[in-house]
Protein backbone atom coordinates (compact mmCIF):
# COMPACT_ATOMS: atom_id res chain seq x y z
CA UNK A 1 0.00 0.00 0.00
CA UNK A 2 1.55 3.46 -0.86
CA UNK A 3 1.28 6.62 0.88
CA UNK A 4 -1.45 7.90 -1.85
CA UNK A 5 -3.61 5.07 -0.85
CA UNK A 6 -3.74 5.42 2.43
CA UNK A 7 -4.56 8.65 2.19
CA UNK A 8 -7.40 8.63 -0.39
CA UNK A 9 -10.13 7.85 2.48
CA UNK A 10 -8.81 11.01 4.75
CA UNK A 11 -11.25 14.01 4.87
CA UNK A 12 -10.38 16.48 2.46
CA UNK A 13 -8.36 19.12 3.83
CA UNK A 14 -5.15 21.00 2.15
CA UNK A 15 -1.79 19.87 3.88
CA UNK A 16 -1.24 21.84 7.19
CA UNK A 17 2.87 22.34 6.70
CA UNK A 18 3.69 24.89 9.63
CA UNK A 19 7.50 26.84 9.44
CA UNK A 20 9.33 25.17 11.78
CA UNK A 21 12.72 26.61 13.58
CA UNK A 22 15.89 27.02 11.63
CA UNK A 23 17.93 26.75 14.62
CA UNK A 24 16.48 23.64 16.23
CA UNK A 25 16.87 22.48 11.92
CA UNK A 26 20.50 23.65 11.54
CA UNK A 27 21.14 21.90 15.20
CA UNK A 28 20.01 18.89 13.99
CA UNK A 29 21.79 19.48 10.55
CA UNK A 30 25.16 20.03 12.81
CA UNK A 31 24.54 16.28 14.11
CA UNK A 32 23.92 14.75 10.74
CA UNK A 33 20.16 14.29 10.48
CA UNK A 34 17.34 15.39 8.53
CA UNK A 35 13.77 15.94 8.89
CA UNK A 36 11.84 14.14 6.07
CA UNK A 37 8.33 15.79 6.23
CA UNK A 38 5.14 16.73 3.55
CA UNK A 39 2.63 18.50 5.95
CA UNK A 40 -0.10 17.08 8.14
CA UNK A 41 -3.43 15.90 6.62
CA UNK A 42 -5.46 17.60 9.30
CA UNK A 43 -5.82 19.47 12.20
CA UNK A 44 -6.00 16.12 14.68
CA UNK A 45 -4.66 13.06 14.72
CA UNK A 46 -1.77 10.44 16.82
CA UNK A 47 1.53 10.12 15.93
CA UNK A 48 3.31 6.76 16.89
CA UNK A 49 7.11 7.01 17.01
CA UNK A 50 8.86 3.77 16.54
CA UNK A 51 11.81 2.68 17.44
CA UNK A 52 12.16 3.85 21.09
CA UNK A 53 15.19 3.17 23.16
CA UNK A 54 17.49 5.63 23.75
CA UNK A 55 17.21 8.49 26.05
CA UNK A 56 18.36 10.52 22.95
CA UNK A 57 14.91 9.61 21.44
CA UNK A 58 13.77 12.54 23.59
CA UNK A 59 15.98 15.01 22.90
CA UNK A 60 15.82 14.22 19.20
CA UNK A 61 11.87 14.50 19.23
CA UNK A 62 11.62 17.61 20.88
CA UNK A 63 14.09 19.42 18.00
CA UNK A 64 12.26 17.65 15.04
CA UNK A 65 9.13 19.15 17.10
CA UNK A 66 10.81 22.42 16.95
CA UNK A 67 12.32 22.03 13.50
CA UNK A 68 8.85 20.76 12.23
CA UNK A 69 6.45 23.34 13.62
CA UNK A 70 4.06 21.14 14.56
CA UNK A 71 2.18 21.83 17.85
CA UNK A 72 2.05 18.54 19.36
CA UNK A 73 0.71 17.45 22.73
CA UNK A 74 2.73 13.90 24.64
CA UNK A 75 2.03 11.87 27.30
CA UNK A 76 4.89 11.85 30.19
CA UNK A 77 5.04 10.18 33.58
CA UNK A 78 3.38 12.44 36.24
CA UNK A 79 6.48 12.30 38.35
CA UNK A 80 8.17 14.26 35.59
CA UNK A 81 5.76 16.95 35.82
CA UNK A 82 6.33 17.76 39.44
CA UNK A 83 9.86 18.76 39.60
CA UNK A 84 10.16 22.40 39.53
CA UNK A 85 11.07 23.77 36.19
CA UNK A 86 11.31 20.65 34.77
CA UNK A 87 7.57 20.09 34.96
CA UNK A 88 6.67 23.93 33.97
CA UNK A 89 9.20 23.23 31.12
CA UNK A 90 7.75 19.95 29.97
CA UNK A 91 4.19 21.21 30.16
CA UNK A 92 5.33 24.57 27.81
CA UNK A 93 6.57 21.75 25.13
CA UNK A 94 3.27 20.02 25.04
CA UNK A 95 3.24 17.45 27.64
CA UNK A 96 0.23 15.72 29.80
CA UNK A 97 1.14 14.24 32.68
CA UNK A 98 -0.08 10.60 33.23
CA UNK A 99 -0.04 8.37 36.52
CA UNK A 100 0.99 5.30 35.19
CA UNK A 101 -0.87 3.13 37.97
CA UNK A 102 -4.11 5.19 37.55
CA UNK A 103 -4.62 4.99 33.32
CA UNK A 104 -8.86 5.11 33.68
CA UNK A 105 -10.03 7.18 31.19
CA UNK A 106 -7.29 8.84 29.71
CA UNK A 107 -7.61 7.55 26.36
CA UNK A 108 -11.57 8.33 26.42
CA UNK A 109 -11.04 11.23 27.84
CA UNK A 110 -7.99 12.88 24.74
CA UNK A 111 -10.22 10.96 22.46
CA UNK A 112 -12.94 13.37 23.57
CA UNK A 113 -10.44 16.11 23.72
CA UNK A 114 -9.36 15.46 20.27
CA UNK A 115 -12.98 15.32 19.02
CA UNK A 116 -13.85 18.64 20.53
CA UNK A 117 -10.85 19.96 19.32
CA UNK A 118 -12.04 18.87 15.50
CA UNK A 119 -15.61 20.77 16.27
CA UNK A 120 -13.54 23.55 16.85
CA UNK A 121 -11.59 23.87 14.06
CA UNK A 122 -8.62 23.36 16.29
CA UNK A 123 -4.89 21.48 16.42
CA UNK A 124 -4.35 18.61 18.82
CA UNK A 125 -2.22 16.28 17.65
CA UNK A 126 -0.90 13.92 19.94
CA UNK A 127 2.68 12.13 19.91
CA UNK A 128 3.48 8.68 21.99
CA UNK A 129 6.35 6.04 21.65
CA UNK A 130 3.82 3.09 21.79
CA UNK A 131 6.54 0.88 23.14
CA UNK A 132 6.72 2.93 26.69
CA UNK A 133 9.98 2.14 27.05
CA UNK A 134 13.39 2.31 26.00
CA UNK A 135 13.62 -1.78 26.97
CA UNK A 136 12.68 -4.56 24.97
CA UNK A 137 9.19 -5.21 25.81
CA UNK A 138 6.66 -8.35 24.06
CA UNK A 139 4.85 -4.87 22.10
CA UNK A 140 3.57 -2.26 22.20
CA UNK A 141 0.87 -0.40 24.60
CA UNK A 142 -2.63 0.09 22.92
CA UNK A 143 -3.35 3.26 24.95
CA UNK A 144 -2.31 6.31 21.97
CA UNK A 145 -3.90 3.53 18.88
CA UNK A 146 -7.41 3.58 21.06
CA UNK A 147 -7.21 7.38 20.87
CA UNK A 148 -7.33 7.65 16.89
CA UNK A 149 -9.83 4.79 16.68
CA UNK A 150 -12.09 6.34 18.97
CA UNK A 151 -11.97 10.28 17.84
CA UNK A 152 -11.86 8.72 14.25
CA UNK A 153 -8.53 10.32 13.43
CA UNK A 154 -5.24 9.72 11.12
CA UNK A 155 -2.56 8.11 12.92
CA UNK A 156 1.02 9.68 11.71
CA UNK A 157 3.64 7.04 11.31
CA UNK A 158 6.77 8.72 12.76
CA UNK A 159 10.51 7.15 12.89
CA UNK A 160 14.36 7.47 13.96
CA UNK A 161 16.03 5.91 11.60
CA UNK A 162 19.93 6.40 12.82
CA UNK A 163 21.69 4.24 9.61
CA UNK A 164 20.05 7.14 7.82
CA UNK A 165 20.13 9.90 9.94
CA UNK A 166 16.24 10.82 8.94
CA UNK A 167 13.40 11.83 11.27
CA UNK A 168 10.36 10.85 9.14
CA UNK A 169 6.66 11.49 9.28
CA UNK A 170 5.35 11.30 5.58
CA UNK A 171 2.75 8.32 5.86
CA UNK A 172 -0.38 9.05 7.46
CA UNK A 173 -3.53 6.21 8.24
CA UNK A 174 -7.20 6.19 9.13
CA UNK A 175 -7.50 3.07 11.80
CA UNK A 176 -9.69 0.23 10.96
CA UNK A 177 -9.71 -1.00 14.08
CA UNK A 178 -9.03 -4.00 13.23
CA UNK A 179 -5.78 -4.86 14.87
CA UNK A 180 -4.33 -7.30 12.57
CA UNK A 181 -4.90 -5.13 9.45
CA UNK A 182 -3.46 -1.58 11.34
CA UNK A 183 -0.45 -3.56 12.35
CA UNK A 184 0.56 -5.19 9.52
CA UNK A 185 0.41 -1.27 7.85
CA UNK A 186 2.46 -0.09 10.46
CA UNK A 187 5.12 -3.07 10.10
CA UNK A 188 4.93 -2.15 6.46
CA UNK A 189 5.80 1.45 6.80
CA UNK A 190 8.35 1.47 10.32
CA UNK A 191 9.52 -2.54 10.29
CA UNK A 192 13.27 -1.43 8.88
CA UNK A 193 13.30 1.50 10.98
CA UNK A 194 16.29 1.27 13.37
CA UNK A 195 16.95 3.03 16.77
CA UNK A 196 20.39 3.89 18.29
CA UNK A 197 19.99 0.42 20.39
CA UNK A 198 18.64 -1.88 17.68
CA UNK A 199 18.34 -4.73 20.08
CA UNK A 200 16.16 -2.84 22.56
CA UNK A 201 13.24 -1.84 20.00
CA UNK A 202 10.47 -3.83 20.64
CA UNK A 203 7.99 -6.02 18.01
CA UNK A 204 5.37 -3.59 16.21
CA UNK A 205 2.62 -6.11 17.99
CA UNK A 206 -0.08 -4.94 20.47
CA UNK A 207 1.36 -6.71 23.81
CA UNK A 208 -0.74 -10.05 24.49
Amino acid sequence: MDRMERLQSLPALPALKPRGSAIARFILRCFGWRLVFDGLPTRQGVILVYPHTSNWDFVLGVLAKWGLGIEIRYWGKDSLFKVPLLGAWARWIGGIPIDRHNKHGVVGQTAAQMREARERGENFWLAAAPEGTRSLTTGWRSGAYQVAVQAGVPIGLASFDVPTRRVTLTDFVLPTGDVAQDFATFRAVLGDKKGFRPHLASPIQLKP
